[in-house]
């Protein structure tokens, strides 16, 4: 297929993926995504140009590709299929770069490691972690953190627009998954901070139905109270926009990052045993926004008088 500036690759069509796959192919680009699962192939084959099942095929398609990916093991796995690929090929000295934006939340020793990988078949890596939930991926309200070499930020900018609300180019590479840490520590706290405050406004006796709505536009309102607040409203966790098994990785890798530089972070901390108490209830594909039902749970009858340190830690043991 002959490749034009319009073209570009999907690696991983999960939750993300396919909510940036389907939106640039809106915005007028050609899009090919890969994607080992036949589920998720078949949800997609009618909605872009092309869908495979191997990566290393969406070269032919376009040298611009995006990753999308839900951990370290399968970005290596992808970069080696695709460094291997490009150097068994016969493809002329003069044709396109191959530049890869990766937008996984990863650590920056796995995000440079990768970079090694696909650097050995001359393929340029961008680290281009996104804010932003499964629901805003939908309706384009993202935000991209993009790091790593100007020239190459620049001629992804036209793909960056098509499934985002705003692009940043935060400066070298690792510099954007250094910003989706600090921006994920917010959301980890907001997040926690609204189901505690609905809970709150539950047991007062105010009119559900609008709480959120009252609350939006006031001083203390957050994004997370605009786009999970109604989730907990309905107490629905389905279908997941984060889950809680990946986002407990998130948490992890800022938790490991926070001790590495002795950082205070007092709010964060006093969060992880309420995300490791639903995911000790068997919380792990519903939303992040679950964390409502696990306050409930420790505002149950007979159990206030525990701290919410020893429920979880009896959570965890059941």
């Amino acid at each position: 297929m002959q490749r034009n500036k319009n073209t570009v690759g999907m690696v991983g069509l999960g939750i993300m993926g396919s909510a940036m796959s389907v939106n640039l192919q809106k915005a007028g680009f050609s899009v090919a995504g890969s994607d080992p699962r036949a589920s998720q192939r078949r949800i997609l084959k009618d909605k872009l140009t092309a869908v495979t099942a191997r990566n290393a095929e969406l070269l032919g398609h376009s040298p611009l590709l995006i990753t999308s990916l839900p951990s370290a093991q399968a970005l290596f796995d992808v970069a080696d299929e695709l460094a291997e690929a490009v150097m068994a090929s016969k493809a002329p000295k003069k044709a396109s770069k191959i530049i890869v934006a990766e937008t996984s939340t990863l650590t920056l020793e796995d995000k440079q490691e990768a970079r090694r990988r696909f650097e050995k078949a001359g393929i340029e890596m961008l680290d281009c972690p996104l804010s932003g939930t499964g629901a805003q991926a939908v309706h384009r309200d993202l935000t991209v953190f993009a790091s790593g070499s100007q020239a190459a930020i620049k001629s992804f900018m036209p793909i960056f627009k098509g499934f985002s609300k705003t692009q940043f180019n935060v400066g070298e590479f690792g510099n954007g998954i250094k910003t989706k840490w600090v921006a994920n520590l917010l959301v980890a706290i907001h997040n926690i901070s609204t189901a505690e405050a609905l809970l709150f406004a539950n047991k007062l006796g105010l009119d559900m139905s609008t709480i959120v709505d009252v609350l939006a536009d006031g001083a203390g309102s957050s994004r997370m109270l605009q786009i999970r607040g109604p989730m907990m409203v309905s107490r629905n966790w389905r279908p997941a926009t984060m889950r809680v098994g990946i986002w407990k990785k998130d948490m992890t890798i800022i938790q490991s990052a926070i001790q590495a530089l002795d950082v205070p972070a007092p709010l964060f901390q006093a969060g992880l045993p309420i995300y490791a108490a639903a995911m000790s209830l068997g919380m792990e594909a519903d939303d992040t926004a679950a964390v409502y039902e696990v306050l409930e749970k420790m505002s149950k009858p007979g159990k206030t008088n525990q701290s919410p340190k020893k429920r979880v830690r009896k959570q965890e043991k059941s």
